[in-house]
């Protein structure tokens, strides 16, 4: 595959860096004029996720070739609430981007039933996105180019063995494209200020960091469909609370996770086993470390109040105090 952008833009140690409204619309103009001039009438393939950079390439690609674009959005059925629905607002109803949604949870979940190591989880959850994704490109035509949200991290990183480039040499090598990579020379603080000098809602610019295999390395051990809602539901009331009482800025990471095990608890007066909800908040500057951000105990009483009475199968709340060393950030 070769990239439309690998040797026309400037290196980013000669650029100067995007920090200011007027730098990030310079910026799109120079792009949306290059993708113009390579992509022509073709059409450009993109893998859409609903994170920070594949939302900003698809958003700067609408804006230079419109519908040219194709954007392959799949719901695995491990993604947080509400965000597959953002997705369809943000790019199909607001942008009008033309857009394919393709609901797969029955196909991963099923997948998955059982599946309780977590490096088999993660390539059951990628090799199966692979799948979904190739069979969607196969169906289209006049596909010549792959869009991807490669940031220059990801090349930093692959070229020093750090690990491998997580946006390449993940499709068939039946799939042929030239790359288009449009902000693979800006770092993450970068992509965020063009996502807003875009347009794109504020949550989707700043969203926090995702793992790849969403909430399934999350629902810990085997996944069951009961307890990925428990899950899902105890994770959208962590992440309001942390809006409502202004942490959503201030905290690298934060999440729930909900291991395979129950403990006993009262409910109604009544014998209630449950699952614990894991409360993981984080902070970090490169993710190779991270220390423990201190939640005010009001805050906490609030959130465990709130979990323990909307979300069936969760009779407890714990907070996880491990720092990183020694524990990694995800549990799985």
């Amino acid at each position: 595959m070769n990239s439309i952008f690998l040797d026309s833009m400037k290196r980013p140690e000669d650029m100067a860096r995007i920090t200011t409204p007027q730098q990030a619309n310079a910026f799109i103009d120079e792009v949306v004029g290059a993708v113009r001039a390579q992509v022509g009438d073709r059409k450009v393939l993109l893998a859409l996720s609903g994170g920070v950079d594949s939302s900003v390439v698809a958003a700067l690609l609408i804006k230079a070739i419109g519908k040219q674009l194709v954007c392959v959005h799949v719901n695995h059925g491990l993604m947080r609430k509400g965000e597959s629905e953002q997705v369809i607002e943000v790019f199909r109803n607001q942008l009008d981007a033309n857009l394919i949604y393709i609901d797969a949870t029955d196909r991963f979940l099923d997948k998955l039933a059982g599946v309780s190591e977590p490096e088999k989880k993660r390539k059951i959850i990628g090799g199966e996105f692979i799948d979904v994704f190739a069979e969607e490109a196969a169906k289209l035509e006049g596909v010549d180019f792959l869009a991807q949200g490669t940031i220059y991290p990801d090349i930093l990183e692959s070229d020093g063995g750090v690990k491998a480039h997580h946006n390449v040499g993940g499709l068939p090598g039946g799939m042929t494209f030239q790359l288009c990579e449009p902000v693979k020379l800006l770092f993450k603080d970068e992509v965020r200020v063009v996502g807003e000098a875009l347009g794109l809602p504020h949550s989707m610019v700043y969203r926090q960091p995702f793992p790849g295999p969403g909430l399934g390395v999350r629902c810990l051990g085997a996944i069951t469909r009961d307890r990925l809602h428990a899950l899902r539901e105890a994770d959208a009331i962590l992440r309001e609370e942390f809006d409502i009482a202004g942490l959503a800025g201030k905290v690298w990471q934060y999440f729930i996770s909900v291991p395979d095990f129950k403990s006993v608890g009262v409910r109604d007066g009544k014998r209630y086993e449950g699952w614990p909800a894991i409360i993981r908040a984080v902070n970090t500057t490169d993710a190779m470390t991270a220390t423990i951000e201190e939640i005010p105990y009001p805050l906490l009483h609030k959130i465990t109040d709130r979990i323990t009475h909307e979300v069936e199968g969760i009779n407890r709340v714990v907070m996880d105090l491990t720092p990183k060393p020694i524990g990694t950030i995800e549990w799985e």
